[in-house]
């Protein structure tokens, strides 16, 4: 980070749909955190802030955290500051990335409830461990996830569908769930279930759809509900066909 000058922050604040204003996530809040470690610090500050944006959205996909991450990159301020981990991101792989890139363009980041400030070297060991640790955990709920897949099997269990819930299918939510918190796709997570070895509780590969039966418990529900609809408006088309033709269409 460039120290020749006043380090010129930018402050970023959020809060997601249906969260209090006045909750210690508000905006209110973040702000009057950020603007006094800034001034602690003797920064000059630029605040961004936005309304009704998921923690999940990718950075450059959020209205304000983006063009601000954008500015930080052309060098035309120093530091990202955010009071909370969690109104930064709730994806340990996009934290991650967010750390590469301002490694690569040379500014830093402050997160203030976990003590990263990647200004000092002990800041980014924070940032360092936080990232290794997620990941250790990913490592351990996996590999518990495929030995208790393997021990099922020893005792010949039929291991069954998502929805008629095992041990197994137990373990697979949970994994499911953290992947899921992480912020990772459907998809992203089939493909690492499939790079894993994990497979689906009737032995196959997972698919998007796979994973969603087991991380959405109304997914299914949805799925005959969504059909239903499509088989009563058929029936209704071939009715009013039927009426036309003089009943000669057959069901």
């Amino acid at each position: 980070m460039n120290t020749t000058h006043a380090v010129r922050a930018i402050g970023y604040y959020r809060v997601s749909t249906g969260e209090q204003v006045d909750s210690g996530l508000g905006l209110a809040a973040q702000r009057k955190a950020i603007e006094d470690a800034c001034k602690h610090r003797g920064w000059n500050l630029t605040l961004a802030s936005e309304e009704a944006v998921s923690g999940k959205t990718a950075t450059d996909a959020r209205p304000a955290l983006g063009p601000a991450v954008a500015a930080l990159d052309r060098g035309e301020a120093d530091v990202l500051v955010v009071s909370r981990l969690d109104r930064l991101s709730r994806s340990v792989s996009d934290f991650s990335a967010l750390l590469d890139r301002a490694d690569r363009h040379g500014w830093a980041v402050l997160i203030l409830d976990v003590g990263v400030d990647t200004t000092t070297p002990t800041g980014r060991m924070v940032a360092q461990i936080l990232v290794a640790v997620a990941d250790w955990e990913r490592g351990i709920i996996s590999a518990r996830t495929k030995e208790a897949l393997a021990a099922k099997k020893a005792t010949g269990a039929i291991l069954g569908r998502p929805d008629a819930p095992t041990e197994v299918a137990a373990e697979l939510v949970e994994m499911i769930a953290t992947l899921r918190r992480d912020g990772l796709t459907l998809q992203a997570i089939a493909d690492r279930l499939n790079a894993d070895a994990v497979p689906t509780p009737r032995k196959g590969r997972w698919h998007a759809a796979t994973v969603a039966r087991v991380a959405e418990p109304d997914y299914r529900a949805r799925e005959r509900e969504t059909r239903a609809r499509a088989a009563t408006k058929t029936a209704a088309r071939k009715h009013r066909l039927a009426a036309v033709m003089g009943g000669k269409v057959s069901a």
